[in-house]
């Protein structure tokens, strides 16, 4: 299938009356985007990469990028391939000596190492219609650095 090549657009919370839930939103540029939700830690990881923060000691997002670069294993892309349940799956597209490997990964881990390694990130055609939603149609959302400073 077509991939459809994908910018975070966003680190939020979904707050109602009875829960919040961090999420992060992928867009094209079109006027739909593709709501993951996600962890609170995978949500502040996400962030920190997207303002390009660096912290005194590395999240496991980090080390694992100091780890691929240590070893020589190129870091080539993150594929959002499927949606089943409502459960995003995803892989990383790694290389070394002329080896690809393709290797699983939960979506909200693969955003943070791309977003590090400002590799692309793409999400497979089917699940962007399957999955896309306009801005209007999403959540009561607040961006999660703000949130956080409440």
């Amino acid at each position: 299938m077509p991939q459809v090549k994908c910018e975070v657009k966003g680190v939020f919370v979904a707050r109602n009356d009875e829960t919040t839930v961090p999420l992060v939103l992928l867009t094209n540029g079109s006027e739909h985007s593709v709501p993951i939700f996600i962890g609170l830690w995978e949500a502040v990881s996400i962030n920190s990469a997207r303002n390009r923060e660096v912290l005194a000691r590395p999240f496991t997002h980090d080390l694992f990028l100091d780890l691929l670069n240590k070893f020589s294993i190129t870091l080539h892309s993150m594929q959002i391939d499927s949606i089943e349940g409502g459960v995003y799956y995803a892989q990383l597209t790694l290389s070394t000596d002329n080896h690809v490997e393709h290797i699983d990964c939960r979506p909200s881990d693969g955003i943070a190492l791309a977003l590090r390694a400002d590799v692309p990130i793409f999400v497979d055609e089917s699940v962007f219609v399957s999955a896309g939603r306009k801005t209007e149609d999403l959540p009561h959302m607040i961006d999660l650095s703000t949130f956080l400073r409440k």
